[in-house]
C-alpha cells in the first residue's frame, strides 16, 4: 500500500505538510494523490473513532448479527447482501466464511430497537434463513485503537 494511504489510515488528521515529509513528496504531488485516491474511490471516507461510553447518550445499543442466507440465482450473495446493507440501522455488512453467510454490524438507540430490526426487517426477508444475535457489552478495541483504558488489577495478591 502506498506510505500516503497508511499514514492517513492511522491518523486521517495528518497535515499535506507532515505527510510530504513522512514520504519525502512535495505537498503538491500529496495533494494530487489524495485527489486521485478519493476520485477512484480508494479513499471512501474519514472516520473519527468516538469513545461513546463518554458521551451524555454513550451511543444506544450495538449488535452483531450473523445471517444465514440463501443465495440467490445470477447474484449470489450479493443481492440479497446489497437489500440488508441498506437498511440505515445497518453500519458494516461482511460475506463470511462458516456457519453463517453474514456477518452485521447494527446500531439502536436501545435493544427494542435492535429487535424490532431482525424481527421486522431482517428476518421476513425471504432469502434470510436465520440469525443470531450478539450484543456488544464493551469495546476493548476498534480500528487498532484502544478505547477502554488499561485498568490496574485490583485484585489481591496472594500471598504465602
Amino acid at each position: 500500500m502506498d506510505d500516503i494511504l497508511e499514514i492517513l489510515e492511522q491518523n486521517a488528521r495528518t497535515s499535506m505538510e507532515d505527510l510530504a515529509k513522512l514520504t519525502g513528496k512535495t505537498k503538491k504531488d500529496v495533494a494530487a494523490a489524495i485527489k486521485n485516491y478519493e476520485k477512484k474511490g480508494v479513499i471512501v471516507k474519514y472516520k473519527t473513532v468516538i469513545d461513546r461510553s463518554k458521551t451524555k447518550n454513550n451511543g444506544g445499543v450495538t449488535a452483531l448479527i450473523e445471517v444465514k442466507v440463501t443465495p440467490q440465482k445470477d447474484v449470489g450473495f450479493d443481492g440479497i447482501a446489497e437489500r440488508i446493507y441498506k437498511f440505515p440501522e445497518v453500519k458494516s455488512c461482511y460475506l463470511l466464511s462458516g456457519t453463517y453467510d453474514l456477518l452485521l454490524l447494527i446500531e439502536g438507540k436501545d435493544i427494542h430497537t435492535v429487535a424490532n430490526f431482525v424481527s421486522e426487517k431482517l428476518a421476513p426477508l425471504d432469502s434470510v434463513k436465520g440469525t443470531f444475535t450478539h450484543f456488544m457489552l464493551k469495546k476493548y478495541k476498534e480500528d487498532g485503537v484502544m478505547i477502554a483504558g488499561e485498568e490496574k488489577n485490583k485484585r489481591l495478591a496472594i500471598t504465602y
